[in-house]
């Protein structure tokens, strides 16, 4: 499987891109979630898609990977530049729209990508998300979970950035509390691509705060009736960030969304053992019309 690397400049900052597969092939555009990098969409996931006739698109947002970043604790953007980020990249592949998946704050970039420019939107799969804006309160979905409230309540040491091998043990901890509580962490997988993440990572701090410090903007729930792509939605049962209710309001709340619960997961980004449900989901979500 061949891959092209391209630093990509949009909106006044370069972004590191891969794609995969046959450029004539239906796009598909991966968005990961805050704190992570284009690894977090393992290659062996990116092949299966692939294999059925995908073209993919992986990419490090603002902080993350190789792309532009700034001072931990500084980000000079907000979510909707994350946004316009997406729909840059987009365009700069000669793409008219692409089949959009994002999972936790990258399925909040894909909902707004939808309702702000739906044109570049095929579909779309929100997996590990809420309906409307990550963080802020709703009264009528549960909360997370004890655990993680205490968690983030009383945040971890940072690590000296400038040890690899402190970093790859930040990384693999500070995931730990996000996955399914009914099986086994997968500590060996998650080491693996925490030490990936470190060795293409130009700022670790940055990429693990900068991105959960940003602007939202104005919530954008009530317009999710709007969204005319046609939708996914991919939720773990075990989510203790967004319990799965959360997936359920979003799948409701979007015209025709279908719904689709991934057993034993967690607040993750999709865990090998659901790859064989997740991969024909896409595929089939993502098919021509």
């Amino acid at each position: 499987m061949s891959i092209e690397q391209r630093m990509i400049k949009v909106n006044g900052v370069e972004l590191c891109t891969e794609s995969f597969g046959r450029p004539e092939h239906p796009a598909i555009l991966l968005i990961h979630g805050a704190g992570h990098s284009l690894p977090a969409w393992e290659e062996d996931f990116v092949r299966r898609l692939v294999a059925g006739g995908r073209r993919v698109i992986r990419y490090d947002s603002r902080d993350a990977g190789l792309s532009t970043h700034y001072p931990a604790g500084a980000p000079p953007y907000g979510l909707r530049d994350l946004v316009a980020d997406a729909a840059a990249l987009i365009d700069a592949f000669g793409l008219v729209s692409a089949h959009v998946v994002g999972m936790s704050q990258g399925a909040a970039v894909g909902q707004l990508l939808a309702l702000d420019h739906p044109g570049r939107v095929a579909s779309l799969t929100l997996a590990s998300a809420t309906p409307g804006v990550p963080g802020l309160e709703q009264p009528d979905l549960p909360p997370m979970s004890a655990g993680l409230q205490a968690l983030f309540a009383e945040k971890a040491p940072e690590p000296d950035w400038s040890d690899r091998s402190g970093v790859i043990d930040y990384l693999v901890e500070a995931e730990r509390p996000f996955a399914a509580a009914s099986r086994p962490f997968d500590e060996a997988g998650m080491r693996a691509m925490a030490t990936r993440v470190a060795g293409r990572t130009k700022n670790p701090a940055a990429q693990v705060t900068n991105p959960f410090m940003i602007d939202a903007g104005e919530p954008w729930r009530d317009r999710l009736g709007r969204i005319t792509a046609p939708t996914l939605v991919l939720h773990g049962t075990e989510d203790p960030m967004f319990p799965i209710e959360h997936g359920r309001a979003l799948a409701r709340e979007i015209p025709g969304a279908r719904f689709a619960a991934m057993e034993r997961t967690g607040h993750e980004v999709f865990p090998r053992a659901q790859w064989d449900v997740v991969v024909p989901a896409i595929l089939g979500h993502t098919a021509p019309r």
